[in-house]
C-alpha cells in the first residue's frame, strides 16, 4: 500500500477537517464529545468515517490529506449531518439511561449502541413520545444478541473450582508440550521481515509476506521468545520483549478469576480471564464470538501458542510489528538506521508532523523542561519508546482477530492494521497532551514558559 501522502501548503490533515467542521455544528453534541469539543476516537470510527464520509463510496476522500476542495466536500457532509448527529446524541443518553434502568454492564456503551443510535436518528429523528420504550427494546436486542457472551458469564463459568481446577491442568500439560526453536531460526525471518516492510510502500501484494506465512517465521519468532529473547528484534537498546511481557521469559499461564482495565499486564503475562475480559469487553459484536465455554477451551492452547495466537499470518504480523516498532522514532532524535524501511518512514514522517510530538520534541532538548516531571515530561518520555505502546495494542488488536478467525490474508490486509495501530496510537498521545496543556493552563502557577511558541 502506498504511505500516506505528504502534506502541502494547499492540503490539510482530513482529522483536522473533520475535527473543525465538529466544533462548528454548536451544542448539543456532547455525549458523542470529548471535554474539549473534539469528536470522540470512537465518534470518529464508528459514525463520522462509515456512516457520514463513507470513503468506501468516497475514495477520494479516504486519503489523509485534502486538497481545498476536497477539505470543502468533507465539511459539508459533516455539517449536512448536523440534525441527525444530534439526535443521535439525544438516542445515545436515552440508550445509557435504558441500560442502567435494566442492570447491563457488559461492553462498552460507545461500541454497542453508537451506530445503532445513528440508525435510531436516521429512522425517527430525535427521540419523542414512546422513545424511551424504543431504547429499552433496543437495550434488551443487543444484551441478547450477546447470547450470553459477557463478562458476566465468562466470571460464572470460571467460578467453579472443578472446572478452574481442569483448565489449570490442561495448560500445565499444554505449556509443557511446547516445542522450542534455537535463536539462529530466526535470521532468515529477520531478512524477510525487513523485505516486506519496505514492501509496504508500493502497490500490490509482497510475495516475502507470503513466504514468511508459508515458513511459519512467525512461530518461529513465538517459539524463540521463550527461551532466546535478547536482540531478535534487531536492537539492543529496546526490552527484548518490546512490552509484551514484563518478564525476562514468560510464565505459564493462569486460570484468573477477575481483571480491571486499569491494571492489565502485559499480554503474554495475561491469565485466561483477562485474554477473554478484553475481547468480550471490547466487542461490538458478540453475537458472532464463540459462547464462552468454547471460548475459555480454545483460549487454553492459544494462551500456551507461540505469541499467544493460533493463526501464522497473525503471528507475522506481530513479527513485522515488532520489527517496525524498534524502528519508531516519532521525536526524530535518532540517526537514520541503514534497516530503516519505507514502513517507518511513512510512519515516522507522519508522526513528527504532530503538533504535540513537536512540542515534547522540544521538551526533550529544552533546558527548562516541565517541573517536578509534570504530565507533559511524561508523555515526552513515553515517545522516547514508543514501542510499549504500540506492541501492546496491535497484539490486542490481533488476537481478537485470532479469536474470530479472522486472518491477515495479504500483505494489504497487514499493513492496514500495523499502520492502523500507529495512527490508534498517535491519536491517543494527542488526546493526552491537549488534556496535559489544558491542566496546565488551569493552573498558571504550575505552567512553564515555553522555550517556543506551543504548537499542540
Amino acid at each position: 500500500m502506498p504511505p500516506p501522502r505528504q502534506s502541502t501548503d494547499e492540503s490539510r490533515s482530513r482529522a483536522m477537517v473533520i475535527d473543525h467542521a465538529w466544533r462548528g455544528l454548536g451544542p448539543g453534541l456532547e455525549s458523542l464529545s470529548g471535554p474539549g469539543g473534539a469528536p470522540l476516537t470512537r465518534t470518529v470510527k464508528l459514525i463520522v468515517l462509515p456512516l457520514i464520509v463513507r470513503p468506501a463510496l468516497r475514495p477520494e476522500l479516504a486519503v489523509d490529506f485534502l486538497g481545498p476542495e476536497r477539505a470543502a466536500r468533507l465539511d459539508a457532509l459533516i455539517r449536512e449531518s448536523a440534525p441527525r448527529l444530534a439526535a443521535t446524541a439525544r438516542w445515545f443518553t436515552l440508550l445509557k439511561k435504558a441500560r442502567r434502568a435494566l442492570g447491563v454492564v457488559a461492553g462498552n456503551p460507545q461500541d454497542l449502541y453508537f451506530q445503532r443510535c445513528f440508525e435510531l436518528a436516521t429512522e425517527h429523528g430525535a427521540p419523542s413520545v414512546g422513545a424511551e420504550a424504543v431504547a429499552r427494546a433496543v437495550v434488551e436486542e443487543v444484551a441478547d444478541a450477546g447470547g450470553g457472551r459477557t463478562v458476566e458469564a465468562l466470571r460464572g463459568h470460571l467460578a467453579d473450582t472443578g472446572r478452574c481446577a481442569r483448565l489449570d491442568a490442561e495448560l500445565a500439560v499444554a505449556w509443557e508440550s511446547r516445542p522450542t526453536v534455537p535463536a539462529s531460526g530466526v535470521s532468515a525471518a529477520v531478512t524477510l521481515a525487513a523485505e516486506v516492510l519496505d514492501a509496504c510502500a508500493a502497490p500490490g501484494d509482497s510475495p516475502a509476506y507470503a513466504s514468511m506465512v508459508d515458513a511459519g517465521h512467525g512461530g518461529v519468532f513465538g517459539r524463540a521468545l521463550w527461551t532466546h529473547a535478547n536482540e531478535i528484534w534487531g536492537a539492543e537498546e529496546p526490552p527484548a520483549h518490546l512490552g509484551l511481557t514484563a518478564r525476562r521469559v514468560p510464565s505459564r499461564p493462569e486460570v484468573g478469576r477477575g481483571a480491571s482495565t486499569a491494571t492489565l499486564p502485559a499480554p503474554l503475562d495475561r491469565t485466561l480471564f483477562e485474554r477473554l475480559f478484553v475481547v468480550l469487553q471490547s466487542s461490538a459484536r458478540r453475537e458472532e464470538l464463540p459462547t464462552v465455554p468454547e471460548l475459555v477451551e480454545r483460549e487454553v492452547g492459544r494462551s500456551c501458542a507461540p505469541l499467544g495466537l493460533y493463526d501464522e499470518s497473525l503471528r507475522v504480523v506481530v513479527v513485522l510489528g515488532g520489527r517496525l516498532a524498534v524502528g519508531l522514532d516519532p521525536l526524530g532524535t535518532g540517526e537514520p538506521a541503514p534497516g530503516r524501511t519505507a514502513a517507518h518512514r511513512a510512519v515516522n514522517s507522519r508522526w513528527r508532523r504532530e503538533a504535540s510530538v513537536l512540542r515534547a520534541r522540544r521538551m526533550t532538548v529544552s533546558p527548562h523542561p516541565d517541573p517536578d516531571g509534570g504530565p507533559l515530561e511524561a508523555l515526552a518520555r513515553d515517545l522516547r519508546t514508543p514501542w510499549a505502546a504500540y506492541m501492546r495494542r496491535l497484539w490486542v488488536r490481533l488476537h481478537g482477530r485470532d479469536v474470530r478467525d479472522a486472518p491477515l490474508a495479504d500483505l494489504a490486509s497487514a499493513w492496514a492494521v500495523l499502520d492502523g495501530v500507529a495512527r490508534s496510537v498517535m491519536m491517543d498521545h494527542r488526546a493526552r497532551v491537549r488534556s496535559a496543556l489544558r491542566a496546565l493552563s488551569a493552573t498558571p502557577a504550575a505552567a512553564v514558559e515555553p522555550t517556543e511558541p506551543r504548537s499542540a
